[in-house]
């Protein structure tokens, strides 16, 4: 049972990420987990309970890896329900660094005493060790920052609204110490409201934003229409394929108007390359001057578009080298006016660690393609006229908390186009959730459009402006949404998350020399 037990805490504790969104069973759940690192009779021990609750944890969080297999046709699709083992093998690693620390900081085992029930300071340490587990989580080897546990507070806009102040990272490490202080609810009341008040101290300032009219437009405002065309993934894309999602897409698109619009399409949406200047024979699936003349004719005289493609790069020889996952800018003349390529790349998605090693074992990448994907030079904002400087995030590139702006150019807007019909069905949901909790920490509007959902206009304090549902055809157009005054957290970045950590370890070691 022993085994068992973090086992089920951990996939428990996952039920209240989207699309469930159990939040209590999550807090519950971990503080009964913290109960079990707390009684641990020696420290390994509790690293074995931490690695146990990471395993549940991160398979339930993400089963919909698995998906990612069915739309591949050079690995068996069996294999995908090994990767998401495999990945919560290596994942639940943080969660044991956590429950190492706290139980060498504040677990009475570790000082020789006699076992106690969990005090303040335990409670504490708790909140700071998680914090530094779940930033490591998201820093080492590439990162993988998949849904914090602080996401699971976005249906609590005032709550998550905390994110704005101290960001992703601290505010699961408070939600972790609020766990842990229901374990002191028998015994000492006094501190546990204290302490819990300490902890939502900063509520009502969050609240105070959620509470603000909404500003009021003028007429002829800049607009956003989201385009989302209910495309599935297919294995192999063909040119008249490619041709049915060029037209699709531009059939969802509108006419312009007496307003500036802004056109954003999914990421991947235009498969024929659109520039200039490659060797013929990369334009065997049709005309960049054709493709661009299809969507500059949607275009008004200030309007503009956003298109998701792929940008190639050549050696010397005029062979193909590496490609780039890009957005680009589409002007009303047909020309391009700007590119981004997608910085934070997804490890074996995208390309293929250690190929010459993993290819001859018959191991590939998910996405289609021998050529593997150039990282992009990181967060950029493109001048946009006249919609501003747009910042530029491609798909996975959201969930990095404070490494979604350009440092030297605030954005008025973030896109991220995003390809999720590769994520099952619990894939789109946590993806949306994770780009309001960027919304929330940047104070900037972000806007997605997706092949199949869930594409979104999300608000600067992180409210759905719009969204168009899964599975459908259709689109959003709607005036550009105010960005906010920069927020602390967007000042400071992740050092929010260092201080937090250290205000809890001092806070744990006042109570400890009170006592």
């Amino acid at each position: 049972m022993r085994f068992v037990l973090p086992i089920l805490l951990g996939a428990i504790a996952a039920t209240g990420f989207a699309p469930l969104e159990l939040v209590p069973l999550t807090i519950v759940a971990v503080a009964l987990w913290l109960r079990l690192v707390h009684d641990a009779p020696d420290l390994k021990r509790a690293l074995l309970a931490g690695w146990l609750f990471g395993v549940g944890h991160f398979t339930v969080n993400n089963n919909w890896i698995q998906h990612a297999f069915d739309y591949q046709d050079k690995m068996p699709p069996v294999l995908g329900y090994g990767a998401v083992v495999g990945l919560a093998f290596y994942l639940a690693v943080y969660p044991a660094i956590a429950a190492g620390l706290l139980w060498r900081l504040a677990s009475p085992r570790s000082r020789g005493d006699r076992i106690t029930r969990p005090g303040l300071a335990f409670a504490l340490v708790a909140g700071a060790a998680w914090i530094a587990g779940e930033w490591l989580r998201s820093t080492l080897f590439t990162g993988y920052a998949w849904n914090p546990l602080s996401v699971t507070w976005v249906p609590v806009q005032p709550i998550a609204g905390l994110a704005a102040w101290i960001g992703t990272y601290a505010l699961s490490g408070l939600t972790v110490a609020a766990a842990a202080l229901l374990l002191l609810v028998p015994r000492r009341p006094l501190p546990l409201i204290l302490a819990s008040l300490a902890v939502i101290a900063p509520v009502p300032l969050a609240m105070m934003s959620y509470r603000t009219a909404p500003p009021t437009v003028a007429a002829d405002a800049p607009r956003l229409r989201v385009v989302q065309p209910n495309i599935d993934q297919v294995v192999d894309v063909t040119p008249a394929h490619g041709r049915h999602v060029l037209l699709t897409l531009a059939g969802l698109s509108g006419t312009p108007g007496s307003a500036p619009r802004l056109l954003l399409w999914p990421e991947g949406a235009v498969d024929p390359y659109l520039e200039d200047g490659y060797p013929p024979y990369a334009y065997w699936r049709g005309s960049p001057v054709a493709t661009r003349g299809v969507i500059a004719r949607l275009l008004g005289p200030r309007d503009a578009a956003l298109v998701g493609g792929t940008a190639l790069m050549f050696d010397k020889d005029g062979v193909i080298d590496e490609a780039g996952n890009s957005i680009f800018v589409v002007r009303p003349n047909a020309r391009l006016a700007g590119r981004y390529d997608k910085a934070h790349l997804v490890p074996y998605g995208e390309y293929l660690p250690m190929r010459t090693i993993l290819e001859p074992l018959g191991l590939s990448r998910l996405v289609a393609g021998e050529i593997d994907f150039a990282d992009g030079p990181g967060p950029r904002s493109l001048p946009v006229a006249p919609f501003g400087d747009i910042g530029m995030q491609v798909c996975y590139e959201i969930i990095f908390s404070g490494q979604v702006v350009d440092p030297a150019k605030r954005p008025a807007l973030i896109f991220n186009p995003s390809n999720d019909a590769w994520f099952g069905s619990w894939g789109p949901p946590q993806h949306l959730a994770q780009a309001r909790m960027r919304a929330i920490e940047e104070g900037l509007p972000v806007a997605r459009s997706t092949p199949n959902g869930i594409s979104a206009v999300i608000g600067a304090d992180g409210r759905l402006v719009a969204t168009v549902p899964r599975h459908t055809a259709g689109a959003i157009e709607v005036p550009l949404p105010p960005a906010a005054p920069p927020t602390l957290f967007s000042r400071i970045g992740n050092w929010a998350a260092a201080i937090v950590a250290l205000l809890l370890l001092a806070g744990a070691l006042v109570v400890r020399r009170r006592r």
